[in-house]
């Protein structure tokens, strides 16, 4: 602990806390509008939170400004419990959300974008707790630290810890050799195409505020909705479904490729390989899933969202299918229709793509696409070595030599990733899960989904789960958030040691 800095930590926490608190500020003219009592209890909330904000910058002046690697998981795990502990502040103050475990739940599963809500009645919920919830996921989507790192040098303390640590996957493209105008590029691009969203559903027949908060859960693939049946709401408007549908396809991009395809380098982003398995896998899927619905619902089974009529026409078929697969592998975690209903191998489907995730250097959470492209390779090689065990054939993606080190760390991480899984889905029994519950619980956690199986179907929420079960889906949420090892780390005996 002595070769910490722990005075740049307890002030970069600061500034986290600062951040979150003016962003409260931004759900009180919303409250305001619509004349809600609740607007005292965000107000104050807000105040509260820049207030510990900034005891927590001022008291603590560093000497040494440069953040190593401890200090930089430190200060993203920290951070992230920072924002989950003063966001659920305006559910508590506003007595929206009374218990603290629900708040918390809830609070951390706007931040981790996982968008499992345990509130039952959303239309009854004040607009600016709905708002203040919304901007939970978009603060979180792009990640409050990246946020943090684009202000960096005013502060006069260096980033590029704290970017590797916030974003711990394969990807290290950068479009700019400086880790804060990488950040500010990766914001104004999460900026620009949530206005966009925002217009585009305005236009299709959205109210203005459900499309503020419909672009800003789309855009940092939460999933939190205004409406209590989700985008099922507007099954009777395919425009807004399909608006949808492309914002969360994007989200769920390499921010990198989304950045030259805006600059019209367009081929950059047809030579990548994690974009054509991510596009092409999502499209194939969606065709089965589609023909799955026309042809082969079981008839033992009660559609609950999206009515066998409504379903037997192609185009619909089509419009649930690709949007249901979307949202699951995006991790964004919206619903038009509970694929529970429609057949069991359509069950199974949805099952295995808790396990796939978006791209890497996107917002969505998951495995990631790349990682498993990068397994599958190395198995394909393994075979070959088995052949000729004197062949030296290197795994390559989009035509480069991946390092081995990548490739043992992207095992490693898969490896840990399912064992946490398994021994989850078995916590999740002692607290009174059914089994099939607690493997849907423990994978949307883990993975950032929201909409799961069991007794925490599309159709159903969290809220009727202990509040122990809630405290652990909570811890994986956050571990499942930062990628495992960003986390997991900080409980290393290594990690404590002295240099």
């Amino acid at each position: 602990m002595g070769t910490l800095n722990t005075k740049i930590i307890y002030r970069f926490l600061g500034v986290t806390a600062i951040l979150n608190g003016l962003f409260m500020f931004l759900a009180v003219p919303f409250s305001v509008y619509h004349n809600e009592p609740e607007k005292w209890g965000i107000l104050n909330a807000g105040i509260i939170t820049v207030f510990i904000g900034i005891l927590l910058y001022f008291l603590n002046k560093p000497t040494n400004k440069n953040i190593q690697k401890k200090e930089g998981y430190l200060i993203v795990t920290l951070g992230w419990l920072t924002l989950s502990f003063t966001g659920m502040l305006p559910y508590l103050l506003s007595g929206a959300i009374p218990g603290i475990s629900d708040a918390f739940f809830e609070t951390i599963s706007g931040y981790s974008t996982t968008g499992s809500s345990i509130i039952t009645d959303l239309e009854n919920m004040p607009k600016g707790i709905l708002f203040w919830r919304s901007a939970t996921h978009w603060i979180g989507g792009m990640g409050i630290i990246v946020l943090t790192i684009a202000i960096l040098p005013l502060l006069g303390i260096g980033g590029m810890q704290l970017f590797m640590a916030e974003a711990p996957g394969p990807s290290a493209d950068k479009l700019h050799p400086r880790i804060t105008d990488t950040a500010k590029r990766l914001y104004l691009i999460y900026v620009i195409l949530t206005a966009v969203e925002f217009f585009l559903l305005k236009f299709a027949g959205m109210t203005w505020f459900d499309a503020i908060n419909h672009a800003m859960a789309t855009m940092s693939t939460g999933g939190f909705s205004t409406k209590s049946d989700s985008i099922a709401f507007y099954n009777s408007q395919p425009l807004i479904q399909y608006i949808i549908i492309f914002f969360m396809f994007v989200a769920g991009t390499n921010f990198v490729l989304t950045y030259f395809a805006l600059k019209g380098k367009v081929q950059k982003v047809f030579k990548s390989e994690e974009f054509k398995y991510y596009l092409f896998g999502i499209l194939g899927v969606s065709a089965l899933v589609a023909v799955l619905i026309l042809f082969f619902q079981d008839p033992n089974l009660e559609t609950v969202l999206a009515h066998p009529k409504v379903l037997g026409e192609t185009e619909s078929a089509i419009r649930h299918a690709l949007f249901m697969v979307t949202s699951v592998v995006t991790t964004t975690g919206f619903v038009t229709a509970d694929f529970t209903m429609w057949n069991f191998f359509a069950t199974g489907i949805f099952f295995a793509l808790f396990f796939t995730g978006g791209s890497a250097g996107s917002t969505s959470g998951g495995v990631k696409v790349v990682r498993h492209i990068i397994m599958l390779k190395n198995s394909f090689l393994e075979f070959k070595k088995a052949l000729h065990p004197n062949a030296i054939v290197p795994v390559r993606l989009d035509g480069k030599t991946v390092n081995q080190t990548i490739v043992f760390n992207i095992l490693s991480f898969f490896i840990i990733y399912m064992l946490i899984f398994i021994i989850s889905s078995v916590i999740l029994t002692l607290f009174g899960l059914d089994f099939m519950s607690a493997l849907g619980a423990a994978a949307s956690s883990l993975g950032n989904i929201g909409p799961a199986i069991g007794s925490v179907s599309p159709v159903d929420n969290f809220a009727h789960l202990s509040n122990a079960a809630k405290w652990f889906c909570s811890f994986l949420m956050l571990i499942g958030r930062l990628e495992l090892f960003t986390v997991l780390i900080l409980f290393s005996p290594f990690f404590w040691r002295k240099n």
